[in-house]
Protein backbone atom coordinates (compact mmCIF):
# COMPACT_ATOMS: atom_id res chain seq x y z
CA UNK A 1 0.00 0.00 0.00
CA UNK A 2 1.32 3.41 -1.29
CA UNK A 3 1.98 6.06 1.93
CA UNK A 4 0.11 9.34 0.97
CA UNK A 5 2.81 12.22 1.20
CA UNK A 6 1.48 16.00 1.35
CA UNK A 7 -1.33 17.48 2.63
CA UNK A 8 -4.68 15.58 2.70
CA UNK A 9 -7.71 18.66 3.44
CA UNK A 10 -10.71 17.47 5.65
CA UNK A 11 -13.58 18.81 3.69
CA UNK A 12 -16.36 19.97 5.44
CA UNK A 13 -19.81 19.15 5.00
CA UNK A 14 -21.91 22.11 2.92
CA UNK A 15 -25.11 22.35 4.38
CA UNK A 16 -28.46 24.21 2.20
CA UNK A 17 -29.98 26.76 4.76
CA UNK A 18 -33.05 24.07 5.30
CA UNK A 19 -29.89 21.64 7.07
CA UNK A 20 -30.13 19.06 4.30
CA UNK A 21 -26.80 18.40 2.12
CA UNK A 22 -25.95 21.06 -0.24
CA UNK A 23 -24.58 18.87 -3.36
CA UNK A 24 -23.89 21.82 -5.59
CA UNK A 25 -20.87 22.87 -3.49
CA UNK A 26 -18.90 20.29 -4.14
CA UNK A 27 -18.20 21.18 -7.65
CA UNK A 28 -16.45 23.84 -6.82
CA UNK A 29 -14.60 22.89 -3.17
CA UNK A 30 -12.94 19.66 -5.04
CA UNK A 31 -11.30 22.40 -7.77
CA UNK A 32 -10.74 24.42 -4.73
CA UNK A 33 -8.31 21.97 -2.87
CA UNK A 34 -7.10 20.44 -6.08
CA UNK A 35 -6.48 23.72 -7.63
CA UNK A 36 -4.39 24.65 -4.23
CA UNK A 37 -2.12 21.38 -4.33
CA UNK A 38 -3.81 18.94 -1.55
CA UNK A 39 -3.22 15.39 -2.53
CA UNK A 40 -6.41 14.25 -0.65
CA UNK A 41 -9.40 14.35 0.71
CA UNK A 42 -10.75 12.44 4.79
CA UNK A 43 -14.09 12.45 4.08
CA UNK A 44 -17.10 12.38 6.53
CA UNK A 45 -14.53 13.16 9.77
CA UNK A 46 -14.76 15.31 12.28
CA UNK A 47 -14.84 18.44 9.99
CA UNK A 48 -17.09 16.91 7.81
CA UNK A 49 -19.73 15.68 10.75
CA UNK A 50 -19.60 12.68 9.86
CA UNK A 51 -21.17 11.40 13.18
CA UNK A 52 -23.92 14.16 13.02
CA UNK A 53 -25.43 12.65 9.11
CA UNK A 54 -27.07 9.88 8.74
CA UNK A 55 -26.09 6.54 7.19
CA UNK A 56 -27.50 7.92 3.83
CA UNK A 57 -25.99 11.39 3.68
CA UNK A 58 -22.91 9.88 4.50
CA UNK A 59 -23.21 7.64 1.75
CA UNK A 60 -24.21 10.80 -0.73
CA UNK A 61 -20.95 12.93 0.37
CA UNK A 62 -18.84 10.00 -0.77
CA UNK A 63 -20.60 9.89 -4.08
CA UNK A 64 -20.46 13.28 -4.63
CA UNK A 65 -16.53 13.49 -4.24
CA UNK A 66 -15.85 10.13 -5.81
CA UNK A 67 -17.85 11.37 -8.69
CA UNK A 68 -15.26 14.92 -9.05
CA UNK A 69 -12.48 12.52 -9.10
CA UNK A 70 -13.77 10.03 -11.86
CA UNK A 71 -13.76 13.14 -14.00
CA UNK A 72 -10.22 14.16 -12.88
CA UNK A 73 -6.58 12.66 -14.62
CA UNK A 74 -5.00 12.61 -11.29
CA UNK A 75 -7.25 12.91 -9.13
CA UNK A 76 -7.02 13.42 -5.12
CA UNK A 77 -6.97 10.55 -2.64
CA UNK A 78 -10.11 10.15 -1.02
CA UNK A 79 -10.02 8.39 2.44
CA UNK A 80 -13.54 8.33 3.96
CA UNK A 81 -14.25 7.55 7.81
CA UNK A 82 -16.71 4.46 7.66
CA UNK A 83 -16.25 3.86 11.86
CA UNK A 84 -18.51 5.42 14.37
CA UNK A 85 -20.87 3.07 17.59
CA UNK A 86 -21.64 0.21 15.39
CA UNK A 87 -19.25 -2.20 13.39
CA UNK A 88 -22.09 -3.36 11.12
CA UNK A 89 -23.18 0.35 10.13
CA UNK A 90 -19.44 0.90 9.49
CA UNK A 91 -18.91 -2.26 7.01
CA UNK A 92 -22.80 -0.88 5.50
CA UNK A 93 -20.68 2.30 4.83
CA UNK A 94 -17.24 0.88 4.04
CA UNK A 95 -18.90 -1.76 1.30
CA UNK A 96 -20.52 1.58 -0.20
CA UNK A 97 -17.17 3.35 -0.39
CA UNK A 98 -15.38 0.37 -2.18
CA UNK A 99 -18.57 0.52 -4.43
CA UNK A 100 -18.17 3.96 -5.72
CA UNK A 101 -14.55 3.78 -5.59
CA UNK A 102 -13.02 5.50 -2.76
CA UNK A 103 -9.52 4.95 -1.97
CA UNK A 104 -9.55 3.74 1.39
CA UNK A 105 -11.48 3.77 4.43
CA UNK A 106 -11.03 4.73 8.17
CA UNK A 107 -12.37 3.38 11.36
CA UNK A 108 -12.15 5.39 14.58
CA UNK A 109 -12.67 4.10 18.07
CA UNK A 110 -16.26 3.13 19.40
CA UNK A 111 -17.11 6.54 21.94
CA UNK A 112 -20.19 4.90 23.92
CA UNK A 113 -19.17 1.76 24.64
CA UNK A 114 -15.30 2.29 24.88
CA UNK A 115 -12.70 -0.21 23.95
CA UNK A 116 -10.68 -0.54 27.49
CA UNK A 117 -7.53 -2.50 25.80
CA UNK A 118 -5.49 -2.18 22.82
CA UNK A 119 -7.06 -6.02 21.75
CA UNK A 120 -10.75 -4.90 22.28
CA UNK A 121 -10.16 -2.42 19.51
CA UNK A 122 -8.34 -4.29 17.51
CA UNK A 123 -10.92 -6.58 17.20
CA UNK A 124 -13.14 -3.75 16.32
CA UNK A 125 -11.07 -2.54 13.76
CA UNK A 126 -10.38 -5.96 11.78
CA UNK A 127 -14.31 -6.85 12.09
CA UNK A 128 -14.94 -3.47 10.03
CA UNK A 129 -11.88 -3.76 7.89
CA UNK A 130 -12.55 -8.07 6.36
CA UNK A 131 -15.58 -6.67 5.33
CA UNK A 132 -13.43 -4.92 2.38
CA UNK A 133 -9.93 -6.90 2.64
CA UNK A 134 -8.88 -5.64 -0.65
CA UNK A 135 -8.95 -1.91 0.10
CA UNK A 136 -6.28 0.11 2.53
CA UNK A 137 -7.98 0.80 6.19
CA UNK A 138 -6.84 3.60 8.46
CA UNK A 139 -7.60 4.17 11.84
CA UNK A 140 -8.39 7.78 13.10
CA UNK A 141 -6.91 8.58 16.21
CA UNK A 142 -8.95 11.35 18.06
CA UNK A 143 -8.84 10.99 22.10
CA UNK A 144 -10.13 14.04 22.52
CA UNK A 145 -13.38 13.20 20.58
CA UNK A 146 -13.58 9.56 21.16
CA UNK A 147 -12.54 9.32 24.90
CA UNK A 148 -10.12 6.24 24.20
CA UNK A 149 -6.28 6.98 24.65
CA UNK A 150 -5.09 4.03 23.64
CA UNK A 151 -0.83 4.38 22.53
CA UNK A 152 -1.16 3.76 19.26
CA UNK A 153 1.28 1.45 19.17
CA UNK A 154 -0.03 -0.50 21.20
CA UNK A 155 -2.95 -0.87 18.33
CA UNK A 156 0.00 -1.32 15.89
CA UNK A 157 1.24 -4.10 17.43
CA UNK A 158 -2.27 -5.59 17.76
CA UNK A 159 -3.09 -5.36 14.58
CA UNK A 160 0.45 -6.23 12.73
CA UNK A 161 0.55 -9.61 10.85
CA UNK A 162 -3.31 -10.28 11.36
CA UNK A 163 -4.75 -7.55 9.22
CA UNK A 164 -3.02 -7.12 5.49
CA UNK A 165 -5.33 -4.22 4.78
CA UNK A 166 -4.28 -2.48 7.82
CA UNK A 167 -2.36 0.80 6.42
CA UNK A 168 -1.68 3.55 9.23
CA UNK A 169 -3.19 5.79 11.57
CA UNK A 170 -4.69 9.20 11.27
CA UNK A 171 -2.74 10.73 14.08
CA UNK A 172 -5.24 13.62 15.60
CA UNK A 173 -3.22 13.47 19.13
CA UNK A 174 0.17 15.56 20.61
CA UNK A 175 1.93 12.45 22.32
CA UNK A 176 4.93 12.30 20.49
CA UNK A 177 6.89 9.59 21.78
CA UNK A 178 4.17 7.92 20.89
CA UNK A 179 3.73 8.90 17.24
CA UNK A 180 7.27 8.43 16.70
CA UNK A 181 7.03 4.97 17.51
CA UNK A 182 4.47 4.18 15.27
CA UNK A 183 6.99 5.30 12.44
CA UNK A 184 9.82 3.59 13.68
CA UNK A 185 7.70 -0.03 14.05
CA UNK A 186 8.37 -2.63 10.94
CA UNK A 187 10.49 -0.65 9.62
CA UNK A 188 7.80 2.11 9.08
CA UNK A 189 5.74 -0.23 7.57
CA UNK A 190 2.94 2.15 8.09
CA UNK A 191 1.36 5.20 6.97
CA UNK A 192 1.58 7.76 9.85
CA UNK A 193 -0.46 11.17 8.90
CA UNK A 194 -0.44 13.82 11.35
CA UNK A 195 -3.48 15.52 12.19
CA UNK A 196 -2.64 18.46 14.23
CA UNK A 197 -2.30 21.46 12.06
CA UNK A 198 -0.60 23.72 14.95
CA UNK A 199 1.98 21.72 15.25
CA UNK A 200 2.54 20.37 11.47
CA UNK A 201 6.66 21.51 11.54
CA UNK A 202 7.28 19.57 14.94
CA UNK A 203 5.88 16.85 13.41
CA UNK A 204 7.79 16.98 10.20
CA UNK A 205 10.98 17.23 12.77
CA UNK A 206 9.93 13.60 13.80
CA UNK A 207 9.42 12.09 10.33
CA UNK A 208 5.90 13.11 9.49
CA UNK A 209 5.39 13.35 5.61
CA UNK A 210 1.79 13.28 5.17
CA UNK A 211 -0.82 15.34 7.22
CA UNK A 212 -4.76 15.61 7.06
CA UNK A 213 -6.10 18.76 8.14
CA UNK A 214 -8.87 21.30 8.25
CA UNK A 215 -7.24 24.17 7.85
CA UNK A 216 -5.64 22.83 4.89
CA UNK A 217 -9.32 23.33 3.31
CA UNK A 218 -8.33 27.65 3.30
CA UNK A 219 -5.06 28.21 3.92
CA UNK A 220 -3.25 25.09 2.00
CA UNK A 221 -0.49 27.83 0.46
CA UNK A 222 0.62 28.50 4.20
CA UNK A 223 1.09 24.90 5.04
CA UNK A 224 3.10 24.11 1.09
CA UNK A 225 5.35 26.75 2.18
CA UNK A 226 6.08 25.88 5.84
CA UNK A 227 6.91 22.22 3.90
CA UNK A 228 9.19 23.77 1.54
CA UNK A 229 11.01 25.84 3.73
CA UNK A 230 11.40 23.11 6.40
CA UNK A 231 12.66 20.55 3.46
CA UNK A 232 15.24 23.48 2.49
CA UNK A 233 16.07 24.05 5.90
CA UNK A 234 15.45 27.38 6.53
CA UNK A 235 13.60 26.72 10.27
CA UNK A 236 13.21 30.34 10.57
CA UNK A 237 10.63 31.19 8.14
CA UNK A 238 9.10 27.56 8.83
CA UNK A 239 8.98 28.77 12.45
CA UNK A 240 7.12 32.05 11.59
CA UNK A 241 4.83 30.39 8.88
CA UNK A 242 3.88 28.10 11.92
CA UNK A 243 3.12 30.56 13.73
CA UNK A 244 0.88 32.36 11.32
CA UNK A 245 -0.57 28.98 11.71
CA UNK A 246 -1.30 28.79 15.14
CA UNK A 247 -3.03 32.70 14.78
CA UNK A 248 -4.90 32.08 12.59
CA UNK A 249 -6.33 28.81 14.21
CA UNK A 250 -6.62 30.86 17.53
CA UNK A 251 -9.90 32.47 15.69
CA UNK A 252 -10.82 29.12 15.65
CA UNK A 253 -11.47 29.20 19.56
CA UNK A 254 -12.25 33.16 19.62
CA UNK A 255 -15.44 32.28 17.31
CA UNK A 256 -16.74 28.95 18.83
CA UNK A 257 -14.46 25.97 17.68
CA UNK A 258 -15.32 23.92 14.80
CA UNK A 259 -18.10 26.01 13.03
CA UNK A 260 -15.68 29.07 12.76
CA UNK A 261 -14.16 26.46 10.05
CA UNK A 262 -17.28 27.18 7.96
CA UNK A 263 -16.68 30.62 8.25
CA UNK A 264 -12.96 30.68 7.03
CA UNK A 265 -14.68 28.46 3.75
CA UNK A 266 -17.11 31.57 3.12
CA UNK A 267 -13.77 33.78 3.80
CA UNK A 268 -12.44 31.87 0.76
CA UNK A 269 -15.62 31.79 -1.69
CA UNK A 270 -17.25 28.77 -0.87
CA UNK A 271 -20.07 29.09 1.36
CA UNK A 272 -20.97 25.68 3.07
CA UNK A 273 -23.64 26.92 5.33
CA UNK A 274 -24.04 25.97 9.16
CA UNK A 275 -22.71 23.20 11.37
CA UNK A 276 -26.00 21.02 12.62
CA UNK A 277 -26.57 21.39 16.79
CA UNK A 278 -25.41 21.41 18.82
CA UNK A 279 -22.45 23.53 17.28
CA UNK A 280 -23.96 27.26 17.85
CA UNK A 281 -23.86 28.76 14.24
CA UNK A 282 -21.97 32.09 13.59
CA UNK A 283 -24.26 35.33 13.56
CA UNK A 284 -24.04 37.75 10.68
CA UNK A 285 -22.99 40.28 12.59
CA UNK A 286 -19.99 37.71 14.48
CA UNK A 287 -19.60 37.19 11.02
CA UNK A 288 -18.59 40.43 10.11
CA UNK A 289 -16.36 41.47 13.08
CA UNK A 290 -14.47 37.49 12.25
CA UNK A 291 -13.89 38.49 8.90
CA UNK A 292 -12.24 42.29 10.54
CA UNK A 293 -9.59 39.84 12.75
CA UNK A 294 -8.81 37.75 9.65
CA UNK A 295 -8.04 40.26 7.60
CA UNK A 296 -5.64 41.39 10.45
CA UNK A 297 -3.71 38.21 10.14
CA UNK A 298 -2.06 40.02 7.11
CA UNK A 299 -2.27 36.44 5.57
CA UNK A 300 -3.93 37.20 2.49
CA UNK A 301 -1.41 35.25 0.39
CA UNK A 302 -1.64 32.38 2.19
CA UNK A 303 -5.21 31.70 1.97
CA UNK A 304 -6.50 29.06 -1.00
CA UNK A 305 -8.09 31.09 -4.08
CA UNK A 306 -10.23 29.17 -6.86
CA UNK A 307 -8.13 28.84 -9.58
Amino acid sequence: MEKIKGLIAAPFTPMDKDGSVKESVIKDYYKLLKGNGVVGAFLNGSTGEGVSLSVEERKLTASLWTSEAKQDSNPLKLINLVGGTSYQQAIQLALHSKEVGIDAIAIMAPFYFKPNCAEQLADFVMKIGEAVPDMPVYFYHIPVLTGVDIPMIELIKALHGKMPNFAGVKYTHEDFMDFLSCLHFADGQYDMLWGRDENLLAALAIGAEGGVGSTFNYATPLYLKLIDDYKKGDIVSARQLQQQSIDMIRLLGKYGGIGTGKAFMKYVGIECGQFRLPIKPMTDSAYQVFVADVDALNMNAYFSKMK
